[in-house]
């Protein structure tokens, strides 16, 4: 691994007349290195904007459409299993074509199905629409991580990753504040007015700004065979899969919160869209503060191995007192207990989150492409399974969504202790 951490194939980042077209020297592609990485940043927010501007108007929808409140969050369901379905063909896509003409075609697909969202008539029609909102979405978030794979390795990678954190943690902050305050002046259709509208800003920032990172020598060839065999093979490393399903098991853990939480904050505790938005932003802000100490103070003075172990746990730990809390052990509860408690859970994600993704992707720096849409497509779908589980009894009550995070949880710490076994990495680091 270089010194720097950083590839040559960063000279891909931006233009220059003076060299082959898109390469320039390592030193100008540092320079811009912020821009590229607000840019990544953006791609990476998307999907929380999708999902999270969305949810204080669950309710409404539910009253609007006249649809059931199992049926209302088949929306939020159908828009995740499209991001992953989405990611498994982008991904490859991308390894054979290069990073940007798979984005751009996403990013427009995103804008026009947005659209269309914003003027369903009932509550089928936005399942459907949600679906192909999440198929073209999907490019954005595979993409970015193929490239911050084409960019950097090892230490470097997981504190880009850590910084992605930051800027995309802003969205889940801001995302429910813009959906309490639309709803005030409109009903939940001009949520997806907004979105339509931030999805036509991003497509231009990524056509301007976002040059090819992967160089024709360094694409796959081959059709659809040949990317199935490459993640077949990515599929038969065992470290690699644990780590996925490590990260995809704690991320069904997140998403059970994400679907749950407008009902258990609202409904069940009686408080309004607004309190709810606050409360959200609250623990999108424990994520990304905990994302930051995981970048700048952990990465390269602790293992990666040790924090992600330490996030699962505190994962585990949090839905654990979750449970107990909504199935009456310590009598009835109110909002701030709760609250307390999903803020914690939110916040170790800052350390499962990053750290999962930089140690699986530091095994495939081959298929960069394919690995991200491994994780990816893991990650939602089972995210996928897990948000229509959380509101199997109803509306009025939160075992559910507690009972979903405690199993998401100790299946994520089992799945990396029994296969990424991090004690014979660490055994092996300090051999003579």
């Amino acid at each position: 691994m270089p010194e720097s951490g950083q590839k040559t194939t960063q000279g891909h980042i931006a233009g220059s007349s003076s060299a082959a077209p898109g390469a320039v020297s390592v030193p100008a592609a540092r320079r811009a290195g912020l821009l590229v990485t607000l840019v990544l940043g953006g791609l990476t927010a998307l999907p929380p904007l999708s999902m999270d501007m969305y949810l204080p108007a669950l309710p409404d929808v539910t009253r609007s459409l006249t649809a059931p409140a199992a049926t209302v969050q088949l929306t939020l369901t159908a828009c995740l299993a499209g991001m992953a379905l989405g990611q498994l063909v982008v991904g490859p896509m991308s390894d054979k074509w290069g990073r940007r003409r798979p984005l751009l075609v996403g990013m427009v697909v995103y804008v026009l199905a947005t659209a269309v969202c914003a003027f369903a008539p009932s509550a089928e029609l936005l399942i459907a629409f949600r679906l192909l909102q999440g198929l073209a979405g999907a490019a954005g978030i595979v993409i970015a991580r193929a490239v911050v794979r084409d960019l950097y390795d090892g230490v470097e990678m997981a504190r880009f990753f850590s910084t992605l954190m930051l800027i995309s943690g802003v969205a889940p902050i801001i995302a429910p504040l813009i959906g309490g305050q639309i709803l005030r002046i409109t009903d939940w259709r001009g949520v997806f007015h907004v979105l339509a509208v931030i999805g036509v800003l991003l497509t231009l920032v990524v056509w301007r700004f976002l040059h090819e990172t992967l160089p024709p020598e360094r694409r796959q060839e081959g059709g659809v065979g040949q990317a199935l065999r490459t993640m077949r093979g990515l599929l038969t490393d065992r470290v690699f899969t644990g780590y996925m399903l490590a990260g995809g098991l704690a991320f069904a853990a997140l998403f059970a919160y994400i679907s749950a939480s407008p009902f258990v904050v609202q409904e069940i505790y009686g408080a309004s869209p607004q309190t709810f938005s606050l409360l959200f932003g609250l623990n999108s802000v424990g994520l990304v503060a905990v994302g930051q100490v995981n970048g700048k103070l952990l990465v390269g003075r602790v293992s990666l191995d040790k924090a992600l172990g330490v996030g699962l746990s505190v994962i585990l730990l949090a839905s654990t007192a979750l449970l107990l809390m909504t199935t009456g052990v310590f009598g009835e509860v109110g909002l701030v207990p709760v609250a307390a408690g999903l803020f914690v859970l939110m916040s170790a994600m800052g350390l499962a989150m990053p750290n999962t993704n930089a140690q699986a992707l530091m095994r495939t720096p081959h298929a960069a492409g394919s690995a991200s849409a491994l994780l990816g497509t893991s990650s939602f779908l089972i995210g996928a399974v897990a948000s229509p589980l959380v509101g199997i009894a109803g509306e009025r009550t939160a075992v559910p969504m507690a009972v979903v995070q405690v199993s998401c949880a100790a299946a994520a710490l089992a799945c990396f202790l029994l296969m990424c076994r991090p004690w014979r990495v660490a055994r092996e680091r300090t051999a003579p």
